[in-house]
């Protein structure tokens, strides 16, 4: 009868020593975390409390209604910003000078640690990240915990690293609760089990850690140096676009032609960027590119496990895809698996973001072993003698696009831009040479950022292996 069934027996002796507030839900006592626990326990560790200057803080979020308090100054750093070992660099809001001093008490010093602690599920939890100080001014939400250690006692790398392997993001989850959400407070974060390593491991751990970061910004310097080349060329480096509130249209020149009434769609910057780019050699995108669409299968086909890799707008950023949150399960993928086969995208296809985060474009360098949403469309490129699929993704990605995006899908609370309005985004065509350095530096850019996950998967590796095996074996491997 209960075959199949995964059963843990415990004395109510050991219920207790596992749990101060006497938790009893099943999931607690997996045997996966039996397991976990029992492995970290045989090295020698110290719980997160020991090494921090205080204790763990969550962020708040100012008040909405008072406008006062959001600006341009200060990122607010919100759950879907903060990924395994980095920041995604497009924040929704920022902070005004008045509205951090609101939220004083979480605002960010470099080597803070970040972990997400409140999400759908346990992947969006335990999320974590190291501050650098490229990302300051910053502050964070209250989805968001600050660890702040003393350095004297662990290395802040290193212990980011840690919070980045199996080890220290599955005990996270083991202390987590689901209700409704799957959450986490400060005071289970500080009862984290942290073995102890010397200091000459913690510091060749972060040795790796900062020549990673190093790569990082010289690709995203690579990438913005593109960037300016094409603003360059087009003559909008320095371009001001207007502040001016109001903007008169007839009929005849407004609703009659756009069938839009809502006046945000008419402001002037929105046609300063088209009568800048129409002045040059220019082409509307459907005249560029086939554009496809994949599919939505319902949430009802979602797996946390096993299964096919399902890309959403989440996933990825003109910088890169990251590991998928959800897979589609086995058994949707054998039913459908003919039209599967034809939806996942090709190299050379570039993603184009609908709903969501919109406008957000990035050219796949090999085939997808998944499929994306339904709020991802394709692009492939017609002819790439006229335009290159790197040019094309930048221009993409480049304010001269997200401006038509902004305007178009602009007017409700979850952005939508229809692929009506998609295909007739006006895309500038450069002169061909300057294309190809462009996509020069976007490929140098994509290089450096492979090396530098390739650093950090060595460090979180060698972890591990000091976890599994022993320091000494770990020395090897990262040396």
């Amino acid at each position: 009868m209960l075959e199949g069934l995964e059963i843990s027996v415990l004395m109510k002796s050991e219920v207790e020593t596992r749990s101060e507030d006497f938790r009893m839900e099943s999931d607690f006592f997996k045997k996966e975390y039996v397991k976990l626990i029992s492995k970290l326990k045989s090295k020698n560790f110290n719980y997160l409390k020991y090494y921090l200057q205080n204790t763990v803080q969550t962020g708040h979020t100012p008040s909405m209604a008072n406008h006062s308090f959001y600006g341009t100054e200060i990122k607010f750093i919100k759950t879907d910003n903060v990924r395994d070992n980095y920041i995604k660099p497009f924040f929704n809001d920022y902070l005004s000078a008045k509205g951090n001093e609101e939220v004083k008490r979480t605002e960010l010093k470099e080597n803070d640690i970040l972990t997400t602690i409140i999400g759908a599920t346990h992947d969006i939890i335990a999320r974590s990240c190291l501050i650098t100080k490229e990302i300051l001014p910053a502050n964070i939400n209250q989805n968001i915990a600050l660890i702040r250690v003393d350095d004297k006692k662990i290395n802040p790398h290193f212990l980011n690293i840690y919070l980045n392997t199996y080890y220290g993001k599955k005990y996270l989850h083991y202390l987590s609760r689901q209700m409704g959400q799957v959450n986490l407070n400060c005071r289970e974060v500080e009862k984290l089990i942290v073995p102890t390593f010397s200091f000459e491991f913690q510091k060749l751990i972060e040795s790796s850690i900062i020549k990673a970061y190093s790569k990082q910004t010289f690709s995203q310097q690579t990438y913005y140096q593109a960037e300016y080349i094409l603003l360059q060329e087009i003559g909008l480096q320095n371009f001001e676009l207007s502040k001016e509130p109001v903007n008169i249209k007839s009929f005849k020149e407004s609703f009659a032609i756009t069938k839009r009434l809502d006046a945000e769609y008419y402001q002037k910057k929105y046609e300063q960027i088209i009568d800048k780019i129409v002045t040059q050699k220019h082409d509307s995108l459907i005249n560029l590119v086939d554009v496809s669409k994949s599919i939505e299968p319902g949430s009802q086909h979602y797996s946390d496990e096993e299964g096919l890799p399902f890309y959403r707008v989440a996933d990825y950023n003109k910088f890169g895809l990251s590991h998928p949150n959800k897979v589609l399960t086995n058994s949707f993928i054998t039913d459908n698996k003919e039209q599967i086969e034809k939806l996942k995208p090709k190299k050379g296809t570039i993603l184009f973001s609908k709903d969501g985060s919109v406008g957000t474009a990035y050219l796949l360098r090999e085939d997808l072993d998944g499929i994306t949403s339904s709020a991802i469309l394709h692009l492939q490129v017609k002819n790439t003698n006229e335009i290159l699929p790197e040019y094309l993704t930048l221009a993409l990605n480049s304010k001269l696009v997200q401006m038509q995006a902004e305007r178009d899908a602009g007017g409700s609370i979850i952005l939508h831009w229809r692929k009506e309005e998609i295909e007739q985004v006006v895309v500038p065509i450069i002169d061909f040479k300057k294309q190809e350095q462009i996509a020069e530096l976007v490929e140098e850019s994509f290089k450096l950022k492979v090396e530098s996950e390739r650093l950090l998967e060595i460090a979180k590796k060698a972890v591990e292996m000091a976890i599994e095996k022993s320091e000494v074996d770990a020395l090897k491997f990262i040396k």
